[in-house]
């Protein structure tokens, strides 16, 4: 094997350095020509300035002796001057043309040409002329017109030997390609000894690492991503990614199967998709896009994935399809990315789908975004006691965006049959109306990823019925809950005019029909074989977290939320205060970390409440003064999934104090996070989850007394009863995950029967 690697290493490095050598050689040919022919032209023209010095020296003289008609002395000056260096001969003529004199060594035939040559210039300067005169001499003539007051009296000629140009470029040549065979050599030794040394160890590591990938043996650290091979070590690293999670969802699925369990999985998802949709063409919309790119500082383009739970499970769903998700680019480097079409292909590093953006003007994402749906739907949906803000010109924006969403995809669906359009949430509410209109053949669905209100509630909305009629242009329509498809047909039936079918949960209106169902959102829950150093030692990781906070406690909480006034954050705090108040002894020996990303900040509710946010911890820290402890710990920024994870297992317990929640998927985030099956969990009434996680804690986090009970109670929990709980709700987690809500979407809407129009408008 050895033997094998060595020569396949040899003949690699030689595929590398032929070229090299080739390349080498060529340029060195090519300066070599440049040399020798500008060192001939430099001979040259010293040769022609030398015949035009004493062309011009001896002008004088000649016309003297010309217009002295003394052929005597016309001889001697010719033979005087004749024998100088490399000059074979002088000749002078007449104005006809006549030869008045010549070198006694000149041979006829270049006297003759001489003569014509002369006879021929007429130039003042004089003329050159190079010519051959045999296998290997070559000549020089110079021609310079003799004058004197009265016109011309005849014209000189020199007559000088070039041959040792010619010997001189013979010489260079055979020198310079000497040089340049000993340099080529030198380089083609060099390139051979470096590609050895350079690639040798890259490439035995990447080959003995896939090897063991491809034999099913534990994987060490993927090889060095840096250096000259760097796009190799990239791509044999994505390949075996690749070959990892392959053989890991293989041997999940086999697993399943053995143990006789139905949970969902990435690649169980791909399967139903590709089965239920029978190749029809998927189009995801959604206001955030599943990948961002920006430029740094530095000026790189990097590529940033939000964490989004809607992206973990649509994400698999276009993969299958090879579909197309269509999103607003938001990255400030978006646009330098996508072609002519606005299209970039994703992932970055194995692409898959396609993702088409959509640029908004900040007018418009103002109005649209930050304008009606976050101050006016966000706030009607969550009831938390903020006051929805409905302002015309937001509406407008609202309208304006959803019309060129609605072209965009349109756009897209341009040249498919029945195509499968999955729209996500508020941001979208008159899309479907949009849509079906010109591609009534499409099938749509759109999930409501906020709660619904009651109709009374959602009555404030001026414009409820066009928002009603925009959403029941889909053909299925999801929420998290079955009381938010309630409230959706009861708000139905008192705004507009259709028919409710209450047993099928279905409404027809203009002759379309709409289906409202609850598909409970969770997360990807995760094996913990397959997690790595996320689930490491939970006392290590609960060290390390403290030392890096720099507290010293026995009990810890967590809670992570985006800094909205529908996340009851402000409601916590108070009760964490409470709890102190009532039970002292916990003064100093418990801390809660609260992981608090600052949200639409330029909106004036959401800067406020940061502030009172910060106000409320700084106070109640104050309040409990302690060498080793703050009660409160206020992380604000943005944390990634793997650094919240690490706080979910460090954790006694978690608090989720939603005043108003579609589902919460930090919930569920929490208990999947906790394979060692303890922890707490301290839950609202008020949000989807707590429908389904029934062994937590549920409170009404209105209730600050009841809230801080339950803080001590969870703090007070054995281990048996925590173990018994948690076990439960991982089980409810894992069987009814992410996966699982995006399949049971995509079967729902599959199975809806589409009428198909005689012929479809492109």
């Amino acid at each position: 094997m050895a033997d094998q690697d060595n020569n396949s290493l040899m003949r690699l490095s030689l595929r590398l350095v032929a070229p090299l050598v080739l390349s080498v050689a060529v340029v060195s040919l090519i300066f070599a020509a440049y040399q020798v022919r500008t060192q001939d032209r430099t001979m040259r023209r010293d040769l022609e300035r030398r015949a035009e010095v004493l062309g011009q020296s001896l002008q004088d003289d000649f016309e003297r002796e010309i217009s002295a008609k003394t052929p005597a002395a016309l001889h001697r000056t010719i033979e005087r001057l004749g024998h100088r260096d490399h000059i074979l001969g002088i000749a002078v003529f007449d104005p006809l043309g006549n030869p008045l004199g010549s070198s006694a060594g000149l041979d006829f035939g270049i006297l003759n040409r001489a003569e014509q040559f002369a006879g021929a210039c007429s130039s003042d300067s004089g003329c050159h002329e190079f010519i051959d005169a045999g296998t290997s001499a070559q000549i020089h003539i110079f021609a310079l017109p003799i004058r004197s007051d009265s016109g011309l009296v005849g014209s000189l000629a020199l007559v000088s030997d070039a041959s040792f140009i010619q010997e001189s470029t013979r010489r260079m040549w055979r020198d310079t390609l000497v040089h340049a065979a000993l340099q080529t050599l030198f380089i083609t030794l060099l390139a051979l000894v470096m590609t050895r040394w350079v690639f040798r160890e890259t490439i035995t590591r990447v080959a003995g690492w896939m090897r063991s990938l491809r034999m099913g043996k534990a994987s060490a650290a993927p090889p060095d991503r840096s250096g000259i091979l760097a796009p190799l070590t990239h791509e044999a690293t994505q390949m075996a990614h690749s070959l990892d999670a392959a053989r890991a969802a293989a041997d999940e699925e086999a697993r399943l199967r053995e143990a006789g369990e139905s949970m969902w999985t990435a690649e169980r998802l791909r399967v139903s998709v590709l089965g239920k949709l029978q190749n029809a063409a998927l189009f995801v919309v959604s206001n955030r896009e599943p990948y961002l790119h920006v430029r740094d500082q530095d000026g790189s383009i990097r590529t940033i994935v939000p964490a989004s739970g809607v992206v973990t499970a649509l994400e698999p769903v276009v993969l299958a399809c090879d579909g197309t998700w269509i999103a607003h680019g938001a990255g400030n480097a978006d646009k330098e990315v996508v072609d002519k079409n606005d299209h970039v292909r994703v992932p970055p590093d194995n692409p898959h789908y396609t993702l088409r953006r959509v640029w908004l003007s900040k007018e418009e994402e103002d109005g649209y975004y930050y304008g009606f749906s976050n101050e006016g739907l966000w706030p009607l949906c969550h009831i938390a006691h903020t006051r929805p803000l409905f302002r015309p010109d937001d509406w407008l924006q609202y309208q304006r965006v959803n019309e060129k969403f609605a072209k965009v995809v349109v756009e897209e669906l341009r040249g498919t049959e029945s195509p499968v359009v999955l729209v996500q949430d508020y941001h979208f509410a008159l899309l479907p109306r949009l849509i079906k209109e010109q591609r009534p053949d499409a099938r749509i669905a759109i999930f409501w990823h906020i709660p619904w209100p009651n109709p009374e509630a959602f009555r404030i909305c001026p414009w409820q019925r066009e928002l009603l009629n925009g959403l029941l242009g889909a053909d299925l329509i999801g929420f998290h809950v079955q009381a938010h498809c309630n409230n959706f047909l009861e708000t139905v039936d008192r705004a507009l005019e259709a028919n409710t079918d209450w047993d099928r949960f279905a409404v027809s209106r203009q002759g379309h029909q709409t289906l409202v169902r609850p598909f409970p959102i969770s997360v990807a829950y995760a094996d913990p074989r397959h997690n790595g150093d996320l689930h490491s030692d939970r006392a290590a990781t609960r060290r390390k977290i403290l030392a890096e906070l720099g507290i010293d406690v026995r009990y810890l909480g967590v809670g992570v939320d985006r800094v909205d006034y529908t996340k009851g954050i402000l409601e916590r705090f108070w009760a964490i205060e409470r709890m102190l108040d009532e039970h002292p002894y916990y003064q100093g020996e418990f801390s809660f970390v609260q992981i608090g990303a600052p949200s639409r900040t330029n909106i004036k509710r959401y800067s406020d409440l940061l502030v009172e946010v910060r106000e409320e911890a700084q106070r109640i820290n104050n309040k409990y003064k302690s060498a080793k402890a703050k009660p409160i710990i206020l992380l604000e920024r943005h944390h990634d999934h793997h650094e919240i994870e690490r706080f979910y297992r460090a954790a006694d317990l978690c608090l989720v104090t939603s005043l108003h929640d579609g589902m919460n998927l930090v919930a569920k985030e929490f208990v999947a996070a906790r394979d060692d099956e303890r922890g707490v969990l301290i839950l609202s009434a008020f949000t989807g989850a707590a429908r389904e996680l029934g062994d937590a804690l549920v409170v009404n986090p209105y209730d600050v007394e009841q809230l801080a009970g339950a803080i001590y109670t969870a703090l007070n929990m054995g281990p048996d009863d925590q173990e018994k709980r948690m076990a439960a709700m991982r089980r409810i987690v894992r069987e009814n995950n992410i996966y699982r809500w995006a399949g049971n979407l995509v079967t729902a809407l599959s199975e809806i029967r589409i009428d198909k129009p005689e012929k479809v408008e492109a």
